[in-house]
């Protein structure tokens, strides 16, 4: 199963973040977990929440991107984004993953992507919580009520955006939660992530092709990101 790179993106330019995060949104596995205007509100982050990759500019007030990569844990991937060349070696030295140029091109940006994911597949295809197997149930918070959901009633399951929708058998139940973080609770033999947007129960397909698998009279989508890894899974059963 593909997992989502969770990530932030730290500059004192705005436009320069906007840019990097609306190339970055074209990218399924890729999720943007905050935008930082600086190493401070970078760091607030990464000590709350998950984060596998910071895309970090060199040149910024009181903290520059150099400083504030030496403090950070090393398990946390870094790929720098300047409009300086000699910063190059510093950021090497440093062991970054990639040295990225202002202004960065798509190509160059998913160059630099695949780079870390070739690096660290053991971070990208790391199995999810395994706990989470011992029960066929979990609960999920639904107005104000936390509810009981059995997995073999679900249907699928939809993003959009903070919150997610699940969808039984007979009634669709909308909490806020993220995608992955759903998926992490979900055991990995019955459920399958097609898309950036939707998870579905294996028990559940009714027939599949190479775009999409359809179920519940709904086609759900497969993505180019993860149909390799849907297309093997389901050929294997």
């Amino acid at each position: 199963m593909v997992k989502q790179i969770n990530c932030i993106i730290v500059d004192d330019e705005p436009i320069a973040r906007e840019i990097l995060a609306t190339h970055l949104q074209k990218i399924d596995i890729i999720k943007v977990s905050k935008l930082c205007k600086n190493a401070v509100e970078a760091f607030n982050t990464i000590s709350s929440d998950k984060i596998d990759l910071i895309f970090l500019d060199i040149n910024m007030p009181e903290i520059s991107g150099l400083a504030f990569a030496k403090s950070i844990n090393k398990n946390i991937k870094v790929i720098f984004t300047t409009a300086y060349r000699e910063y190059a070696i510093d950021g090497f030295d440093l062991q970054a993953v990639d040295y990225l140029l202002k202004p960065i091109s798509f190509e160059r940006l998913l160059k630099a992507i695949n780079k870390f994911s070739n690096e660290n597949i053991e971070i990208i295809e790391k199995p999810v919580v395994e706990t989470h197997e011992k029960n066929d149930f979990i609960f999920v918070r639904a107005d104000r009520k936390m509810v009981k959901i059995n997995f073999s009633e679900i249907l699928y399951i939809e993003s959009l955006s903070d919150y997610i929708q699940i969808h039984l058998i007979d009634k669709t139940i909308t909490t806020r939660e993220t995608i992955s973080n759903i998926e992490a609770k979900l055991p990995q033999h019955q459920f399958l992530r097609t898309h950036r947007s939707f998870i579905i129960s294996i028990n559940k397909i009714e027939l599949f092709t190479n775009e999409f698998v359809e179920l519940g009279n709904k086609a759900i989508p497969i993505s180019r990101t993860y149909k390799n890894d849907v297309l093997k899974k389901l050929e294997s059963l």
